[in-house]
Parts: structure tokens; C-alpha cells; sequence
């Protein structure tokens, strides 16, 4: 990651050591490089080369305010699923031309705020939100721009909890259905058909399951164009992994080159809805260790960090490297724990480690996606700021709330 590296032994990010920033801020605090996110948007963008495109940032992974006005102000898009997504893309500045509305679970009063909005497209998920679209979009006078996720039946070889794609999926239209979907939308009254869309999961790392995805789409595409129904876009959603431990992901050209044959079918906008992989490694986790225990069977690190500020390792048993924010000699094995009443509140199990004592800073890697936006405050703990980095300066984006703040909606 070039946004984050030793200089001198002491952990940096940009041109700041991280431990002049925990004096100001305290720990525990989500830790961010601007060159690192800029960097990485670019990367993608200009790799699709002469293939019309749109990136559209998944705010799932992250939706703090001051990354997301980065990204739309470099000319980036959004991928939004709620009202409340929506919301935070306009007011971080997202052009409405360049947003797109997915997820499953779309309400009556979110679609109407979408219409209103005038966003680029609604991917719908099923044909009974195709119809109520239709009737919001006649009461209110407007013509919806609507896409049809479909289930392409792909595995994409990650973890069952982030696989969205395969025919069991609570997501997307079958393809057999979709023919049917898509005649109705052809002949609806207050819809235009625009597009079509699929997301097979997160975290993937290999190119086979994205290229067997978009070929399925480009074959769809083609029969409903004998049917007389031109797509604009194919929008073939996020999921590409980044690497935490040994995974070895493709780069954006690898991953752009597998789709360009399929593409050169039926050559529309591609639209790509990256997350992880544009803002997990422009995240640490900057926390502090209380106290290092050694019962009769284990050693463990316990951090002022638990579960409810980073759910990955709970939910997923993923793993995150961990280092020392000032680098030490040796090395032993402990859990690196936090303080919630939980057993699954680790970051860590039976991971050899750089060997810290009491007071010392760790730096828990990859954490800039489905950290901060996945937290709670449970055991009322409250979320944690969030620093932004530029240079040789910094920022808080996010301060953290007192008690009476975190109650303050509470009777």
C-alpha cells in the first residue's frame, strides 16, 4: 500500500506517523489515505481504456462523507441500496446521473425518492417491484430508468456469507424468468429499459466467475434484442477481492481483459460497482493494546478495539494482518482480543505475531471496507472517529460521539 509504510521503524500513512495522530485523536480510530484512495479509483478507471464505462462506488463499504466527496468530485459514481445510501451519495456530492440504485428490498417510499432524485438507473430484483416502479412512477408523472438484476447461477468460489449469485441467492431474477420481466417493462406505460445487472459476490479472487457472469449477460442481452429491447448498459456489479493474507487478486486490466471479449459482442456502457477492492486497503484500524494475559493455555492481546468496531473476523473468520504501529524484535503467538462480552470478539486466533507489551499501538491492515460501515455500538461502546489523511496533515471525518450523544435519541 503505498498510503501506509515504515519510515524509520515507526508506521506511517503518507507522510505522518500514525503515533502523532493517536496522541491527538485517541484510540481506537479508523485511519484513511487520500493518495491511496485517488490512486487506486484512478487505477480502475483508466484501465477500461476505450471501453465506454461508468464506476460506480459501492457505499455499503464505506460511506463516510469526506471519501465519498473525494470519489464523486475525481468524477466517480454510486452504487446505492437504501434510501439512507441515497441520501449520503447526494449529499457527498455524487452526480444523480451517475448513481445507481440496487438491493432486494426496496420500499414503496425509497423508490419514489430515487424517481425523484432523477438518478441514472433502478436495478430492480424481482418482477413485483418491476410492477410497483411502474404505478409509483404514473402517480408521480415520471418515466423510470430500470435495469433487471439477474441470477446468473455463477460461483464465485468465496465465502458462503458474501456469495450473492448463485441460483439459492435471495438475489436477482432467474434467467427464465427475466425474458418475462423485461417484455413487461418493454410494454409498461411509465418504464424505459435501460439495462441489466448481476453481482455474484465479494472478496473474489480470480477472474473465471466475473467472465462466466458477463458472458451469461452479453447472451441475454442479445435475445432480448431480437425482441426488439436495446440496453444501454450492462452493469456487472463489484465483488473483486483484495489481498489480506495469501490471496493473490487480479489487477483491474486482468479483470477488465476478461470481460472485453464478451463485451466486444454487444459493445453498451459497462458499469462496474467496486468496494473492497477501491477502499479496504486505504483503511487501518489504529488501536491500542490494555493488557496482555497469559492464562495456562493461551496468550492474549486485548485492545481497546472489539468486534462491533471491525465484524470481519467475527462473521467471516477473515483474517487481517497486524502489525505494530512501532516496529519491535521478536515474535510469540496470541488471540489479539478486544473487550466485548462475546467469545467470537477476536481480530485474532493462535496468530504469531511481532511481540508488543502494554500501551503500545497495533495497525489491524485492510480495513478502509465493511468496517466502519458494518459498526455498532454494542455493549454501548461508542463508534469510533474516523481520520482522514492528506500529505503531511490530517483530519477527523468522523469524531467520536460522548455517551449523552449516543442516547440522545433515546427516552
Amino acid at each position: 500500500m503505498s498510503g501506509f509504510a515504515y519510515k524509520n521503524g515507526i508506521w506511517q500513512c503518507e507522510e505522518i506517523p500514525v503515533e502523532r495522530i493517536a496522541e491527538a485523536v485517541g484510540t481506537p480510530f479508523y485511519l484513511y489515505s487520500r493518495a491511496e484512495l485517488l490512486e487506486r479509483y484512478h487505477a480502475l478507471d483508466q484501465a477500461f481504456e476505450n471501453i465506454p464505462h461508468l464506476v460506480c462506488f459501492a457505499l455499503k463499504a464505506n460511506g463516510n462523507l469526506a471519501l465519498n466527496r473525494i470519489l464523486a468530485e475525481a468524477g466517480c459514481g454510486a452504487e446505492v441500496v437504501s434510501g439512507g445510501e441515497l441520501f449520503r451519495s447526494l449529499r457527498a456530492g455524487y452526480q444523480p446521473e451517475r448513481i445507481v440504485f440496487d438491493g432486494n428490498g426496496k420500499t414503496e417510499v425509497e423508490l419514489r425518492y430515487a424517481l425523484e432524485s432523477g438518478i441514472y438507473a433502478i436495478n430492480v430484483d424481482s418482477e413485483n417491484e418491476l410492477q410497483l416502479l411502474n404505478t409509483i412512477a404514473g402517480e408521480i408523472n415520471k418515466i423510470a430508468r430500470v435495469g433487471l438484476r439477474v441470477n446468473p447461477d455463477v460461483n464465485p468460489n468465496t465465502h458462503p456469507k458474501i456469495a450473492t449469485g448463485l441460483k439459492k441467492s435471495k438475489f436477482g431474477v432467474d434467467l427464465c424468468a427475466a425474458l418475462r420481466c423485461y417484455e413487461f417493462a418493454r410494454d409498461a406505460e411509465h418504464l424505459e429499459v435501460v439495462g441489466i445487472h448481476a453481482h455474484i459476490g465479494s472478496q473474489i479472487v480470480e477472474v473465471g466467475p466475473f467472465a462466466e457472469a458477463m458472458g451469461k449477460l452479453i447472451e441475454l442481452a442479445l435475445e432480448l434484442q431480437r425482441r426488439n429491447i436495446t440496453l444501454q448498459y450492462i452493469d456487472i456489479g463489484g465483488g473483486l477481492g483484495i489481498q489480506y493474507n495469501a490471496e493473490i487478486p487480479p489487477c483491474y486490466a486482468e479483470y477488465i481483459g476478461a470481460l472485453r471479449p464478451h463485451w466486444e459482442r454487444y459493445p453498451v456502457t459497462i458499469i462496474v460497482e467496486p468496494g473492497r477492492s477501491l477502499v479496504g486497503d486505504v483503511g487501518n484500524l489504529i488501536t491500542k493494546v490494555l493488557y496482555v494475559k497469559q492464562t495456562p493455555v493461551k496468550r492474549f492481546v486485548v485492545i481497546d478495539a472489539a468486534m462491533n468496531d471491525l465484524w470481519r473476523p467475527t462473521m467471516y473468520d477473515a483474517y487481517h494482518q497486524i502489525l505494530p504501529v512501532r516496529q519491535t524484535n521478536g515474535h510469540f503467538v496470541a488471540d489479539v482480543v478486544g473487550g466485548v462480552c462475546e467469545s467470537g470478539d477476536f481480530m485474532a486466533r493462535d496468530r504469531e505475531m511481532a511481540t508488543v507489551s502494554e500501551g503500545e499501538l497495533l495497525a489491524i491492515q485492510s480495513a478502509g471496507a465493511y468496517s466502519a460501515s458494518m459498526s455498532s455500538e454494542y455493549n454501548s461502546r461508542p463508534l469510533i472517529p474516523e481520520v482522514l489523511v492528506t500529505g503531511d496533515t490530517f483530519r477527523l471525518v468522523r469524531r467520536r460521539p460522548t455517551y449523552d450523544e449516543m442516547m440522545a435519541l433515546e427516552e
